[in-house]
């Protein structure tokens, strides 16, 4: 991968990748932190400190989320 691929690559994308790295892992205390991380990833520079987030999630987030909900489910049983 070359600098101008890396430019295009945002932060929130490379962080989802770790995030399904670590669901895939059954590691849910890394994958909650990386979830707040793309999270804020996703939504610094924003409207401001009571900004909400109005757009859906592109897929493979909601996919990651799915399991995240999933991992914790199956955490408390």
């Amino acid at each position: 991968m070359d600098n101008a691929e890396k430019d295009r690559i945002r932060l929130s994308d490379r962080i989802l990748s770790a995030l399904e790295l670590a669901l895939e892992q059954n590691d849910l205390k890394i994958s909650e932190l990386l979830v707040r991380a793309m999270e804020q990833a996703m939504t610094r520079n924003t409207g401001g400190g009571e900004f909400i987030e109005r757009r859906d999630y592109p897929p493979e987030i909601e996919k990651a989320m799915d399991k995240l909900y999933t991992l914790k489910e199956q955490e408390k049983n």
